[in-house]
């Protein structure tokens, strides 16, 4: 009985041992944490910029909303665009099946899901100026996704995606509170 709890303890040391050494093993898990921090302070300094004296708002039409408000409304906005990012960098198989069958139905759905996407998409990304941003972040995941792959470690898609959206939100909270200790 002791010899099994024994074995049994180690068991649970030894993959807690794998998981810490992973990104030794894999750096390119560092490499989206960094990302995930440099996003952090990068919208934690902008966040203050749209903000004048008196905690007001420096944009037309929004002279009486409360800055700080409309700065943790941006914040969330930020973090759904990252976590948008990761699931559809962890999961484009699953996505793509779903759409594929979607599109599979006619032409025309095909046709106007397509332009739909490109230009709402496009249009949205382009007038955020968060483009460069997202493509930073979508290039670290998928990097991620390949050092992972590499190991031969290849966890089912949910489990990754949820792995990867904690990494990387929790790198922008510490970019962030890194932004409010600058």
């Amino acid at each position: 009985m002791i010899s099994a709890l024994a074995e049994a303890v180690m068991s649970v040391l030894m993959a807690s041992l794998r998981l810490l050494i992973l990104p030794l093993r894999a750096p390119m898990l560092l490499l989206l944490a960094g990302i995930a921090v440099y996003e952090g302070l990068h919208w934690g300094l902008s966040g203050p910029a749209i903000v004048i004296g008196g905690g007001q708002v420096a944009a037309p039409g929004v002279e009486g909303m409360d800055a700080d408000i409309l700065y943790h409304v941006f914040w969330s906005i930020d973090c759904l665009h990252a976590l948008l990012v990761v699931v559809v960098c962890t999961m484009p198989e699953l996505l793509m099946r779903r759409l594929s069958e979607l599109m599979a139905a006619s032409r025309v759905v095909t046709l106007v899901l397509t332009l739909l996407l490109v230009t709402v998409g496009g249009l949205y990304l382009l007038h955020l100026k968060v483009l460069g941003n997202m493509l930073i972040l979508a290039s670290a995941v998928l990097l991620a996704r390949l050092d992972l792959a590499r190991l031969r470690i290849v966890p089912p898609a949910q489990n990754l995606a949820l792995a990867f959206a904690t990494v990387v939100l929790l790198g922008a909270a510490a970019g962030r509170w890194l932004a409010a200790v600058v």
